[in-house]
């Protein structure tokens, strides 16, 4: 989540006015993430989210994701619900952007997951895959591999600046990634950015899964492998083989994988640590420094890719 547009105070009532909330109390952006803006809406009866959708998010992909929430919702996966207005419409326009008001839900994020937390965001997962199977619209995974060297050369002139070297680096992984993606694995609705600021815990427990706004149609085990990018490695850089156990066997225990998956899972790890560095280091060159936003190292992913690329098997990540 952040802010890139601001809204007045004056457009702000008029937009929650088409909605019956009650009256608005505050109003407060939200720093976190980069992809959309975000407020935090308190009215005289509940606490919701208010999402503009920036950069990324398609107007035409909106329909999808708010459905899939309700969808989702509907099966018992705790998301956000889209809110409608009193018109019935849960998609409008705000400060000349596509806008939705969602529900808020309670729970914290966790800076610092240990294995059981990484053990419940598996199983969750799984349930999330597993409630999704009937979700009949499909939606391409537009950071999927075939979207990766597109995004990099708009950043390629000025890679190396991050890091020497960098440039020949993931060109060398497009190359290799292009030519080996696996393309017989078993798919679905797939999450595809859980990392542990998108999953909310209350005592130990998830409580929670918010942004949607890259969910797609793409490999089960690739939702998996970017959670164990985004969960499983340390703060300088290791793997932590303890919690990818716990991570996987939580999964396993509501859907189990089959061998294609497993053995996938090294270079489904790999794409999804490549796509990771890629989209950060978009947003580390073309994030306007006037936002408030945050943004995420690029350098943290290629520590990750590194690894990836001397992965042999699913035993290097202690499965």
């Amino acid at each position: 989540m952040a802010v890139y547009t601001l809204v007045s105070d004056e457009n702000l009532e008029a937009f929650l006015a088409e909605y019956d909330v009650g009256e608005v109390v505050s109003a407060k952006g939200i720093a976190e993430g980069v992809e959309n803006t975000n407020y935090l809406i308190h009215t005289e009866r509940s606490h919701f989210i208010l999402t503009l959708y920036e950069k990324r998010v398609a107007e035409k992909d909106l329909p999808y994701f708010l459905g899939l929430m309700e969808h989702l919702a509907g099966r018992g996966i705790r998301c956000p619900v889209p809110v409608h207005g009193r018109d019935g419409k849960a998609l409008r326009r705000l400060a000349g952007r596509p806008a939705a008001l969602v529900t808020f839900l309670d729970g914290v994020c966790l800076s610092r997951p240990q294995a059981h937390h990484c053990r419940a965001l598996g199983e969750t997962l799984a349930r999330l895959h597993i409630a999704g199977a009937d979700f009949a619209p499909r939606r391409e995974n537009v950071l999927g591999v075939a979207g990766w060297r597109p995004l990099f050369e708009r950043s390629a002139a000025r890679a190396d600046e991050l890091a020497g070297g960098l440039v020949h680096l993931i060109t060398g992984e497009l190359d290799y990634l292009e030519a080996s993606w696996p393309d017989d694995l078993a798919t679905g609705v797939v999450h595809a950015d859980l990392f542990p600021d998108n999953v909310f815990f209350i005592h130990d427990a998830v409580s929670g899964l918010i942004d949607f706004y890259f969910a797609c149609t793409d490999a089960y085990a690739y939702d998996l492998a970017v959670c164990l990018n985004a969960w499983c490695f340390e703060r300088g850089g290791e793997l932590n083989a303890t919690k990818a156990r716990a991570l996987v066997e939580g999964y396993e225990m509501a859907r189990p994988l089959d061998r294609a998956d497993r053995e996938a899972l090294p270079m489904l790890c790999r794409g999804a640590a490549l796509r990771f560095l890629l989209t950060r280091l978009y947003d580390w060159f073309h994030t306007d420094d006037r936002a408030l936003v945050r943004r995420k190292d690029p350098l943290e992913y290629l520590a990750r890719l590194r690894f990836h690329r001397g992965a042999g098997s699913p035993a290097s990540y202690g499965l």
